[in-house]
């Protein structure tokens, strides 16, 4: 069982720091921009969270879809409440219990867990790149997510990720394992805004 509400409260305040005039600013994945990625957290929040619960319906059966619209009057503070719910939601053992259901697939709940923190840690990071805001991340986390952005060995070049992640970006051995947690994940870990 591992513990989200560190990432959620990082991940929280990164984007209470987003101002309004970033919300079209690119982020490190392509086509997607601030304002895109924010509502796509406050999607998988929802996702994630009713996953934890066991909850089978449209929030957890359904993949997530780019929303082109404009964001809440209060999604700042929208987005905190639901990324403080997901965090709440996996406190509980029982979520890492058993088989549950996040984006129309079903898988074992331990593993769900761990894809929620992957994507708090790396839409936070997204998001941070993204505004100019420093994101640090514990080698603990890290260490918990690479299951998850690793290619397994039917697919060592991880090319059936498409639509999870990225291609694979090389990565330094010797770099922090974030940093090669980034690269797994298709992300540069050189990637800055541009100016």
């Amino acid at each position: 069982m591992n513990d989200l509400r560190l990432a959620v409260s990082r991940t929280s305040a990164v984007a209470c720091a987003v101002a309004d005039e970033q919300l079209n600013a690119p982020t490190p994945s392509p086509e997607v921009d601030v304002t895109r990625l924010i509502h796509h957290l406050l999607g998988l929040s929802i996702a994630f969270r009713d996953a934890a619960r066991k909850v089978r319906g449209p929030t957890t059966a359904t993949p997530p879809e780019p929303v082109d619209a404009p964001l809440p009057d209060e999604w700042r503070a929208l987005l905190h409440e639901r990324l403080v719910e997901l965090a709440a939601a996996w406190e509980d053992p029982a979520a890492w219990d058993g088989m549950t259901m996040a984006g129309g697939v079903e898988l074992p709940a331990h593993v769900c867990g761990l894809v929620a923190l992957d994507e708090v840690l790396l839409h936070g990071w997204d998001l941070a790149r993204a505004t100019g805001q420093d994101y640090q991340v514990s080698e603990d986390e890290a260490e918990a997510i690479v299951p998850i952005v690793s290619p397994d060995a039917e697919d060592p070049e991880g090319r059936g990720r498409e639509g999870l992640f990225g291609p694979v970006v090389p990565v330094a051995d010797d770099a922090p394992l974030f940093d090669r947690v980034l690269g797994l994940a298709g992300r540069d870990p050189r990637w800055t805004a541009p100016q």
